[in-house]
């Protein structure tokens, strides 16, 4: 199994195959590959087919002379394996646990609208490290791990049934927001999800991005999320009210779903606001997510 990553490599982002806990820089492997992991996705048929075969070179020990020039995945550099999405798409309230938390127990999925905002993917996506800057002026920041879903062909109309065809992977994503921003109770509209959601570094991806087969049933599968050591959220995506399928369906309603844009699917329960716990600066925050890896990221003021 191999995943993507891109790392910082002798001052430069450099996109990277990862192969049994070892980074081989693109550049190295293959002159046919990009300079970044986001044009993968121009044609990513061909480029996992091609991913493919240099992982099973790799293990096979059959790379080329001097193609060799891999790197301690456990100690490189890593920034978000996409530089840059070409949406950040977020389902909210796609949880039953979470909703219960927030105060609406007892949902039925008949009774509920899927609803998406967007985070702006230049400014919110962040890779692992001391690399969340907390926004100005906000006293209730917080915490949701999400798994993120990679388009990897373009979806338009497309049904549940095909939906996930036009995965291309998936990676680790946090949802941070700044929930005191969030809420407008003396406006008409009530809630402001540009301002608590779309504030600059609230979207750390990573560390990797694993194709499509890594996780071949997307609705099973563990997320763990804790907060300086301690475990708040321990859930399973089979815990969602609208699968993941039904997500890129809808989505695919109402936009044009492009290869390389990202889909941050919601977040179970555990998070900050029903406990009045939130985050700051010097806060370290662990996301786990089976067949993917760990997310690990710290606040800054």
């Amino acid at each position: 199994m191999w995943a993507i990553a891109t790392a910082l490599i002798n001052g430069k982002k450099t996109p990277c195959l990862k192969v049994a806990g070892r980074l081989y820089p693109f550049a190295t492997l293959s002159p046919t590959l990009p300079g970044s992991t986001i044009d993968l996705f121009a044609d990513w048929p061909a480029a996992s087919a091609k991913l493919d075969a240099l992982a099973a070179d790799i293990a096979a020990g059959k790379l080329a002379t001097g193609a060799d020039q891999s790197i301690d995945a456990a100690t490189a550099d890593l920034l978000a394996p996409l530089l840059y999405p070409g949406k950040v798409l977020c389902a909210g309230a796609n949880y039953y646990d979470h909703m219960a938390e927030m105060g609406f127990p007892d949902v039925k999925k008949e009774t509920q609208r899927l609803f998406f905002f967007f985070k702006p993917p230049r400014n919110a996506v962040v890779g692992p490290g001391d690399t969340v800057t907390m926004p100005r002026g906000t006293q209730k920041y917080d915490w949701e791990i999400e798994l993120a879903a990679v388009i990897g062909k373009t979806a338009r109309y497309v049904t549940p049934e095909n939906a996930l065809d036009h995965v291309a992977g998936y990676t680790i994503g946090i949802d941070l927001s700044a929930r005191d921003f969030n809420q407008a109770p003396d406006q008409f509209y009530k809630l402001d999800w540009v301002a608590g959601k779309a504030t600059d570094t609230s979207c750390p991806l990573g560390p990797f991005f694993v194709p499509a087969s890594a996780l071949p049933d997307p609705q099973n599968v563990a997320l763990k999320l804790a907060v300086n050591g301690e475990v708040k959220q321990d859930s399973n995506t089979g815990k969602m009210i609208y699968s993941i399928a039904e997500q890129i369906a809808r989505a695919s309603e109402i936009m044009t779903l492009d290869p390389g844009d990202v889909i941050l699917t919601g977040t179970p329960a555990g998070v900050g606001v029903p406990k009045g716990t939130f985050l700051k600066p010097g806060d370290r925050i662990d996301a786990d997510i089976a067949g993917i890896g760990r997310l690990t990221v710290k606040i800054r003021a």
